[in-house]
């Protein structure tokens, strides 16, 4: 007789997770799904397997805010190297374009991030998860099939040199969602008069998270060894945090009825506009809401911890 499968432990709240060079994001996810037992898990927004750093992870009912992660500005170190292109931007592709380098020097390569700060456009990567026709632009690229992308618009809000070497320069790089970090570079590479690809990146903010609080896997298999269960949910952050920006509106309790049953409710001194974390008047999260045009806080993502 098959033994029956369990269905997993309902803990909610989000794990900051340093991830490794070598793993795609979706692998450590499901390890730290298993790790924790975890009933249900999502990430926001991925990490290529060239790339380490901050992955926050969503566990149980903080998946829903997962979406809002996604959108949040990113930020990155990495290495642009000069004098050779590769066929997938970074340092995984093969190389199938050379040119020599200029000298390099703080004052050419300031100009360039000068040039490529503010709004942009990028032509999406073919090796890149955006569908055409319902495929995967990567899958099409593994066939040798190259299709016409449509510029899209991105704010790179920072862009620093960290520092120099012969070929190549480190960077520091604050960004809006959608940013591809390998064709920025592949970008200067081709405004310097030279081509470049990606050759380093680590991931080190995610909106509001750092990655100094962030936790390895090694760590984290040390700290399930050692103290089990309580341990790992301790190093688990309240969902709330991820949206810490937001104004926080605190409902009575007849308006928290209300609220909990999809209805719009006027509340006292709340924002005029945008988005809101709503509290019950115990301060229990109890989801997000956004004004309506009258006034009104309007639920429209509810977080169920009963």
């Amino acid at each position: 007789m098959a033994r029956k499968r369990q269905p997993g432990r309902n803990i909610t709240g989000i794990l900051l997770l340093d991830k490794a060079i070598g793993i795609t994001s979706n692998t450590a996810l499901q390890q730290v799904k298993r790790l924790y037992q975890a009933k249900k898990a999502g990430h926001t927004g991925s990490l290529d397997p060239l790339a380490s750093g901050l992955l926050p992870l969503c566990l149980g009912e903080a998946t829903k805010l997962s979406s809002f992660l996604l959108d949040s500005d990113k930020e990155y170190e990495g290495t642009c190297q000069f004098g050779s292109k590769t066929t997938t931007g970074d340092a995984e592709g093969e190389v199938i374009e050379t040119c020599p380098v200029p000298a390099l020097n703080r004052e050419m390569l300031q100009e360039l991030c000068t040039a490529f700060t503010g709004e942009i456009e990028q032509i999406p990567p073919m090796h890149s998860a955006i569908k055409k026709n319902g495929q995967p632009l990567y899958k099409l690229a593994h066939q040798g099939i190259e299709i016409e992308r449509e510029p899209r618009e991105v704010t790179i809000h920072e862009l620093t040199i960290l520092d120099i070497q012969e070929t190549a320069f480190q960077f520091h790089l604050r960004c809006s969602k959608g940013t591809y970090v390998r064709t920025l570079v592949e970008d200067i590479g081709e405004r310097l008069g030279c081509v470049a690809h990606l050759s380093s990146l680590r991931r080190t903010a995610v909106g509001p998270f750092r990655l100094e609080d962030a936790v390895t896997e090694p760590a984290l298999l040390d700290i399930a060894a050692e103290g089990g269960m309580s341990a790992l949910d301790a190093l688990l952050i309240p969902m709330d945090q991820a949206l810490e920006k937001w104004p926080a509106v605190r409902l009575t309790e007849n308006s928290t009825y209300y609220v909990q049953q999809g209805q719009p409710v006027q509340v006292a001194k709340a924002p005029s506009t945008g988005w809101v974390r709503l509290f019950a008047s115990n301060d229990r999260f109890l989801g997000v809401g956004q004004i309506l045009d009258d006034g009104r806080v309007a639920p429209k993502r509810l977080i169920n911890l009963r």
